[in-house]
């Protein structure tokens, strides 16, 4: 599952901060997998839809076999809904209790352990406060149904044994009014319209096991885009006015589907793979069908400030990490979310580079931390938790997708991929937990790395260092301290890991890897010249913090030969030199002439720091980029700057540029002049069509300020 926002300004350096835990895990209740006395082995679910009404009436054949002997009573959740009658497979009505969220089913007689038996049960709601959620026609959607299962959702639409760590094949049967489509998870058996009744009847099978959550259904007046990855097919389910958009946000999914199968060692494992467009934000997955929230549709300018690719590949990599191995309890969410989001890196960088591979990477690891400095640190698994939700964070995402590529370093990237593809072989339609995939691990590469998960996903926290050397002449030696500084009062531990150093001079660069085992490290490299560059962590592989002061001369140097997660570091860290012309010189040359838009707006973004309206020439040029993302924090500098004299300009380049989000920026640095002869302009603008009304809404946050 992802919730996305669109973020424009990303930190790219981070240096440590006096921490603050606003959120104590541990004062949180302890939950438990939990326990079952049957295991659940279809469910057909029959159920007919009035959008119109907010109502609903179905059934629910339930197949199970006990785990135990003596098995006279099955407890499932049923809650928003009222079960009206409860029959044996032979047609005979059974007693039932519906309590407390729970419907209670007295069976006709004792069953023994690994018999098979069925009932059904059969009910009818209204709106329900979870789970199946309608929504009126609006500007944005027609009137329409959609289920919103995770975490525990669909026992408010259909009793069932509501808990990931079961999981059951089953059908869905919707009826819903002619002029709707319903979606849902597998084969698609039958369509039947009944002309009379103004009907139509959707039959969907999902034929392999899958838990409960993953349950998906949605009826809706959709066109239905058709598509395919060979005899796979592939659909985009769409309102009607997205139509025209839905091959420009979801075509690469077969070319994605194709690089998954390759990178997971496992095929595509569902009968199909439908993106439906709901209105849920960002996206959730479910079996052979994710949600998508409408507003990823792209239009063809939306795409340079926007990618989809992010959003898209996530929800398809469910498909292998969270659909076929699922999350046993919650506590290990990040099996679903940290590989997940690794994967949406993964694709990120074959399909865009490897630049934007790293720079998709960094954003994720700067997400970990500032959620790390500003709200909590927690293990990564924890079963500490109020809700399901409390887990389904920056450490479990983000965090835990940096783990699997510090993991990738240790153990090389064949060993590693290999890893992955056993691990989905040996527990394919099965549940998980972490434990299993170290086994794994032990297995595929003869290594124990429960040290590396005890630190990483079983303790709080990351590395803070604090980095120095010098170059010693006389004996042609670089010394380099290396000290961990974080706080360890708080189960922090000190970090053991492998680090690559780089030492550059003019004849070459020299890269080791050492290891960092303690508080405080030295090392020792043989240089016969006073190096150019010592570069830490070579690659940028861990999650870390970091100060490593160094000489303007060296960052200069940095800043125009590292990688480019080095060089947007070095332009970060020259703001110490704001005062050096030669410093701020090379900044601007950066911002002028790096081949990659991410070192350019990091230049910009420390020269507009500055606040020194001898840069507003610069500005203005990097206000026409052609990165929308240069020409935004561009346009952020200049604002910061506040002049009136700058209207003009402004109102150019909202009329001029081409993205949306730039000229919503142009909005924002009107407001930013105090100007208040804008509003007529202002209001106007509030009537330009854009994506997610991004102008609109700019527009609209200057005007509420003019007034306050």
């Amino acid at each position: 599952m992802k919730r996305t926002s669109v973020v424009l300004i990303l930190v790219f350096v981070l240096v440590p901060l006096s921490f603050s835990q606003l959120i104590d895990f541990y004062e949180k209740p302890i939950q438990f997998e939990r326990s079952r006395d049957y295991d659940a082995i279809h469910y057909r679910i029959k159920i007919s839809l009035d959008i119109e009404n907010r109502s609903f009436q179905g059934e629910n054949v339930i197949t199970l076999s006990p785990l135990k002997d003596g098995f006279n009573k099955c407890i499932l959740d049923a809650e928003d809904f009222t079960v009206t009658s409860v029959l044996s497979q032979w047609g005979s009505p059974l007693k039932f209790e519906q309590i407390d969220n729970k419907l209670i089913v007295h069976l006709w007689r004792p069953f023994s352990y690994g018999e098979i038996l069925s009932f059904t049960a059969s009910y009818q709601g209204q709106n329900p406060e979870r789970g199946l959620q309608f929504y009126e026609e609006s500007e944005e959607t027609p009137a329409m149904v959609a289920s919103n299962s995770w975490p525990d959702g669909v026992h408010h639409w259909f009793p069932c044994f509501d808990f990931p760590n079961d999981k059951v094949t089953n059908e869905i049967i919707a009826t819903v009014k002619s002029g709707n489509k319903v979606c849902a998870n597998g084969r698609l058996v039958s369509v039947v319209e009944d002309k009379a009744a103004g009907t139509v009847t959707y039959h969907w099978s999902q034929e392999l096991p899958h838990s409960t959550y993953l349950i998906f259904m949605a009826a809706a007046p959709y066109v239905i885009v058709q598509d395919s990855y060979g005899t796979l097919p592939v659909n985009y389910w769409v309102y009607p006015q997205h139509e025209k958009y839905a091959l420009l946000t979801y075509g690469k999914t077969p070319k994605m589907i194709e690089f998954f199968n390759t990178t997971f060692g496992y095929e595509y494992p569902w009968a199909k793979y439908d993106q439906v467009s709901t209105p849920f934000g960002g996206g959730a997955e479910s079996t052979s069908a994710s949600a998508m929230g409408h507003r990823i549709m792209l239009d063809e300018r939306a795409e340079q400030d926007y990618s989809s690719i992010g959003i898209v590949s996530h929800e398809l990599a469910h498909q292998w990490w969270g659909d076929l191995i699922t999350l046993r309890t919650w506590a290990h969410a990040w099996m679903n979310e940290g590989f997940g989001t690794y994967s949406d890196y993964l694709y990120t960088r074959y399909e865009l580079g490897e630049d934007e591979g790293a720079v998709n990477l960094l954003g994720k690891k700067n997400g970990y931390l500032r959620e790390a400095n500003n709200r909590y640190l927690r293990p990564v698994v924890i079963d500490h938790y109020d809700r399901q939700a409390d887990l389904f964070d920056t450490h479990s995402y983000r965090k835990g997708a940096c783990v699997l590529h510090m993991m990738r370093f240790m153990v090389g990237d064949k060993l590693f991929f290999k890893t992955l593809s056993h691990f989905l072989h040996k527990y394919a339609f099965d549940v998980v937990d972490t434990h299993d995939f170290m086994r794994t691990a032990k297995t595929v590469t003869g290594q124990n790395l429960d040290w590396f998960f005890e630190q990483w996903i079983f303790k709080p926290g990351h590395p803070i260092f604090d980095i120095g050397y010098t170059w010693n002449e006389r004996d042609g030696k670089v010394r380099l301290k290396v000290a961990q500084i974080q706080d360890t009062s708080k189960d922090i531990p000190i970090f053991r890991t492998p680090v690559l150093i780089a030492i550059v001079t003019s004849t070459g660069k020299v890269t080791q890897k050492v290891w960092i085992e303690d508080r405080d490290e030295e090392y020792t490299f043989n240089t016969a010249e006073r190096p150019l560059m010592v570069r830490f962590d070579e690659g940028n592989y861990l999650v870390k913090e970091w100060t490593f002061r160094k000489s303007r001369e060296e960052l200069v140097y940095q800043m125009k030969n590292d990688d480019v997660i080095g060089r947007m570091w070095a332009a970060a860290e020259l703001f110490r030199f704001k005062d050096d012309p030669d410093a701020i010189a090379n900044l601007a040359d950066s911002a002028r002439t790096d081949e990659f838009w991410a070192v350019r707006r990091s230049a910009v973004e420390i020269l507009g720091k500055m606040k020194d309206p001898a840069h507003i020439d610069l500005f203005k040029e990097k206000s026409r980029d052609e990165s929308s993302k240069v020409r935004i924090s561009a346009l952020i500098a200049l604002g910061d700057l506040g002049r009136p004299s700058l209207v003009g300009f402004f109102k150019e380049r909202f009329q001029q540029d081409d993205s949306y989000y730039a000229q919503a920026e142009a909005l924002r640095s009107l407001g930013k002049t105090g100007d208040q002869t804008l509003i007529p302009f202002l209001k106007k603008a509030m009537e330009v069509p854009s994506f997610r009304n991004v102008i609109k809404n700019a527009a609209e946050r200057v005007l509420k300020a003019f007034q306050e």
